[in-house]
């Protein structure tokens, strides 16, 4: 396929900047594949689209408050993205500007608790630090901002420690969240679970390369970043009982997709156990292994997320969704609205 072949006109006022009121005020679109039929509801009614038996499939990653301004001897500020920890303490990280955290620059935390000594550089701003004195978690803990995604114009706020974690965040690595999880309140798990549509936790720790765009001409020559996944032996084993009683594995976000794929590569084909780095990467066309029905947020063109949804639903389908939800003046991304495809 093209890359182009996906491409939208999206207008700047439906980016959402701040979340709904409530997480499950959201508007949903329910995309169905068998018929066509886009359908618009609110998140709320997603109840009405799950069936008794089914299972959501969480990702309970949690954002790391991992953006951190420093400071060079001379006085200069340099943002510093907290991706990973590399081995023997050293750590992987984005810096803006990339020229003011060259190997041998050592930088400090505006309070001076925390200083750290650049001795790696990669492509793109990708720094590798050295922590030589200080506490870096408790910095982040104290000074350390939720890294909001870029095409929110304006600087995290209070309340985004909270909204831009789902309420089932659980295990700490993240850079971003997996925001089809951001519209489940725990009331609305809880109504869920009362009728009969359980949940399975799975963990893929969001990396900068999920939202990276592809910038070759032929998408299958994208590489993705490593990411960090989990599927439990107990999260396998419930889905492949779920699914032989006759229920659907409904992933929540694209993150679990590939958490979950996964596992399924790691296991020949069949849904088991497994952890571990991946660069799992899926463009159409593909066969899904473990995947039902899609739970999703609208994406940005020519990104990797976008292609998976394409990949599920189908190109032409896509397309449709998404010029009936700039029409419709959905929100878009991250606080934007949702969409599910059955």
């Amino acid at each position: 396929m093209r890359l182009e072949d996906l491409d939208y006109e999206l207008p700047e006022e439906l980016i959402a900047q701040h979340p709904s009121a409530r997480r499950e005020d959201s508007r949903l679109l329910v995309v169905d594949r068998a018929t066509g039929t886009l359908t618009d509801q609110r998140f709320s009614d997603l109840e009405r689209w799950l069936r008794p038996g089914d299972s959501l499939v969480l990702n309970e990653t949690r954002v790391r408050p991992a953006r951190l301004t420093v400071r060079r001897p001379t006085g200069g500020a340099v943002e510093l993205l907290f991706v990973r920890p590399e081995a023997d303490g050293r750590w992987r990280v984005l810096a803006r500007p990339a020229k003011g955290a060259r190997p041998g620059v050592r930088l400090a935390s505006e309070d001076g608790a925390l200083e750290l000594e650049v001795v790696g550089a990669g492509e793109a701003g990708e720094r590798v630090v050295t922590i030589t004195r200080g506490d870096l978690e408790a910095t982040l803990r104290e000074r350390g901002e939720i890294p909001l995604p870029p095409y929110i114009h304006r600087p995290p706020e209070p309340a985004d420690r909270e909204r831009y974690q789902t309420v089932f965040a659980r295990v700490e690595g993240a850079v971003a969240a997996p925001t089809a999880g951001l519209h489940f309140s725990r009331e609305l798990l809880a109504d869920l679970e009362a009728r009969g549509v359980s949940r399975v936790n799975v963990v893929l720790h969001v990396g900068p390369g999920t939202f990276r765009p592809i910038i070759v001409g032929d998408p299958s020559r994208h590489v993705m970043d490593e990411e960090w996944f989990e599927v439990t032996e107990g999260a396998a084993t419930a889905l492949r009982a779920a699914r032989a009683a006759g229920g659907r594995i409904v992933a929540v976000g694209t993150t679990a997709v590939r958490a979950l794929e996964s596992a399924c590569d790691a296991n020949g084909g069949t849904l088991g156990a497994a952890s571990g780095w991946t660069r799992k990467y899926i463009i159409p066309p593909y066969r899904f292994q473990a995947v039902d029905v899609l739970l999703t947020n609208f994406h940005l063109p020519r990104t990797t997320l976008l292609l998976l949804v394409a990949a599920f639903a189908g190109e032409e389908l896509v397309r449709r969704a998404y010029a009936h939800a700039v029409s419709g003046r959905y929100r878009f991304y991250s606080y934007g609205a949702a969409m599910l495809v059955v």
